[in-house]
């Protein structure tokens, strides 16, 4: 069975296929690929997906305004749901700077959500 995916690693989007091979070293043979990225994506997604989060949080004290906050790094795809959830009970306090670590290690994978905004 074959599997198409489109890569997402940079913007020219590659069509990829990924076809189960035993006799491959990795377990699957990936075509359409332009560089190496794309087979690594690849593999990654057969095997333990990844996904990067966005959102936003609120912030104590200010009824209006969010706070945007992102992962380090990709967390596991099947705890996106569970990590968003996790997330709208956060409020963070004022002064808040860019960068600033509001989760660390997410479900121990050593991802942090950060803050994407400075707000004083």
């Amino acid at each position: 069975m074959i599997i198409e995916k489109t890569c997402i690693v940079c913007p020219i989007g590659c069509h990829l296929k990924i076809e189960k091979k035993q006799n491959s070293e990795s377990g699957y043979e990936i075509t359409g690929n332009n560089c190496p990225r794309g087979e690594k994506y690849a593999l990654k997604e057969m095997i333990n997906p990844e996904r990067i989060v966005t959102s936003t949080i609120k912030i104590k004290d200010l009824k209006n305004l969010m706070l945007p906050v992102k992962t380090t790094d990709g967390i596991p795809k099947d705890k996106v749901l569970d990590f968003m959830k996790e997330v709208s009970n956060y409020e963070a306090i004022r002064p808040i700077k860019r960068g600033d670590i509001i989760i660390e290690n997410i479900y121990g994978t050593g991802v942090n959500l950060v803050a994407a905004k400075t707000i004083n």
